[in-house]
């Protein structure tokens, strides 16, 4: 399992538009979450950090959507080479864990390049006006490393922006595995480069 770490946006970002199927058959687009805190999470089916953190992002999910945040997961991988993470299985997995906010199918990999995703989890938050506040981990909750799955960053995180606060202090990068590219398609940003 190669660790990839996220690219870490620059904070200010104006976040790149979505228009991307749902699992539900609709089109879900950023336009529709304007004047809302915005948390994009770029995942997928088959990832063991995903399937880490998997019920506790469903949680997450559940809590902070009722506290109107607006989160929106986007899968990226190339599905001819990883067909577990096509349309058909996200709609199954997003039944399975009780994901309860639209899972995206990002099929020509441009909204993973408009965002400079790296990896899955690769998390980014935006406040009401869309701008980039918070990129980061989930936690510091890995497969294997022992400490608890709580979502402790990006919950300190939401809780501030939710409260019209301003986010300080570090930001440290999400790692998972590195977004499945399309042969020859990878960014020139993706370094692939292992992180510890």
């Amino acid at each position: 399992m190669v660790k990839t770490a996220s690219t870490m946006l620059p904070l200010g970002t104006t976040a790149p538009d979505f228009p991307l199927p749902n699992v539900d058959g609709s089109i879900v687009s950023r336009s529709q979450f304007f004047g809302k805190p915005l948390c994009v999470i770029f995942m997928c089916n088959h990832c063991p950090f995903v399937i880490h953190i998997r019920s506790a992002l469903a949680a997450f999910a559940n809590e902070y959507l009722a506290r109107g945040l607006a989160i929106v997961g986007i899968s990226s991988n190339d599905v001819t080479l990883y067909p577990q993470d096509g349309p058909d299985a996200m709609k199954e997995e997003a039944r399975k864990a009780g994901y309860t906010f639209p899972y995206l199918f990002d099929q020509s990999q441009a909204v993973a390049m408009a965002y400079k995703a790296a990896c899955t989890p690769d998390i980014f938050l935006f406040d009401a006006d869309h701008s980039l506040v918070y990129r980061g981990q989930f936690d510091s909750s890995r497969p294997g490393n022992g400490l608890p799955v709580t979502g402790a960053d990006l919950r300190a995180a939401c809780d501030t922006i939710l409260a019209g606060g301003e986010i300080t202090g570090e930001q440290r990068p999400s790692i998972g595995c590195n977004i499945k590219w399309r042969p020859g398609a990878e960014p020139e940003y993706f370094t692939g480069i292992a992180a510890g």
